[in-house]
């Protein structure tokens, strides 16, 4: 992890020599206040990342982190850990490794650590022959463990800050996935542009009351 961790690093300071040497006409033959701004913030990120700091990890504003969402560095982006086990260290709960590992992501930003075994997971899946969650998460409990598919992709849409929501018609029901906090129309918008260009409203109801009265009418 940490030779992965700094190939990012440096993969980025690499980006930011880059970025500052675009910069540097604007500012020295034009003078211009926003290259100034910018090569301020990528000096920043240049410093914390050769105190071997990922971007993450760093504080920063509002008006900075837009500068920071123009370059998508490497070390901006969320993390998380999902160390792949035997089989038998997976069922048994038992791996050496993994209170380092967690001591490790804890010193060094922390992030969700997500142990589970490819091998149980394929073999679940090949006994399964189904991708019915009830179903492979029998057979998972059946091998001595629960299956973490689930779970990974739940901490995945999480870290990411996404959520989804569905669509239902007489013949099909679609799963949509849109960033948290999106408004309405911008989650229309992932069907169809023109549902956002032409939205008028959202009607809004508990899917509780939905369940207990049956249907939307």
């Amino acid at each position: 992890m940490e030779i992965i961790t700094g190939e990012l690093i440096a993969k980025d300071i690499q980006q930011c020599d880059k970025i500052i040497e675009k910069l540097m006409p604007d500012i020295e033959k034009k003078n211009l206040k926003i290259a100034k701004d910018e090569k301020a913030i990528i000096d920043k990120v240049k410093a914390g990342l050769e105190a071997n700091k990922a971007v993450r990890d760093l504080e920063w504003s509002g008006k900075e982190i837009e500068t920071l969402n123009k370059h998508s560095f490497m070390t901006a982006k969320p993390v998380v850990y999902l160390v792949n086990i035997g089989k038998n260290e997976y069922i048994k709960k038992a791996n050496k490794w993994l209170p380092k590992i967690a001591a490790w992501i804890k010193e060094n930003g922390g992030g969700p650590m997500l142990p589970y075994s490819a091998e149980f997971e394929s073999e679940v899946v090949d006994q399964a022959q189904s991708t019915d969650k009830e179903v492979r998460n029998k057979i998972a409990t059946e091998m001595g463990a629960p299956s973490m598919i689930n779970r990974i992709i739940g901490c995945g849409y999480k870290t990411l800050r996404l959520i989804h929501y569905f669509t239902a018609g007489a013949d099909e029901v679609k799963c949509w996935t849109i960033r948290d906090g999106t408004r309405a129309p911008g989650a229309a918008g992932v069907i169809h542009t023109d549902f956002e260009k032409g939205f008028i409203c959202a009607e809004v109801m508990k899917f509780t009351d939905l369940v207990e009265q049956g249907s939307e009418q």
